[in-house]
């Protein structure tokens, strides 16, 4: 078992800045890859990030590149998604995962969910 605990969510500005993280306790040894998804209300949860643990490699949707950066300290078992020029489209519920599959932009690829983190962004 992964328990995963999110933090940094809240409201911002349009334009402004926020920084999530994500900590992975329990059974870490292992870990392959993390990624961060979203959900806005009504719509379909949707892959934004993604990283392999042991080599960093990273992937991000079109939506978001260029605006949002995901990182990860090996040391704290923690993953961020640094994200920048937030417009209000990016407001959603946002959640951290881990991956035990290849497609990092495919939800069934992801064992264990964080519990969510809300973020607002006012236009």
């Amino acid at each position: 078992q992964v328990q995963l605990v999110e933090s940094g969510g809240g409201l911002v500005q349009a334009g402004g800045s926020l920084r999530l993280s994500c900590a992975a306790s329990g059974r870490t040894v292992g870990l392959d890859a993390m990624g961060w998804f979203r959900q806005a209300p009504g719509k379909e949860r949707e892959f934004v990030a993604g990283i392999r643990w042991r080599i960093g490699t990273t992937d991000y949707a079109d939506s978001v590149k260029g605006r949002f950066t995901i990182s990860r300290d090996n040391a704290k078992n923690t993953v961020y998604l640094q994200m920048s020029s937030l417009k209000p489209e990016d407001t959603a519920v946002y959640y951290c995962a881990t991956a035990d599959r290849q497609d990092l932009r495919l939800p069934d690829s992801y064992t264990y969910w964080g519990q969510g983190s809300q973020v607002t962004v006012s236009s």
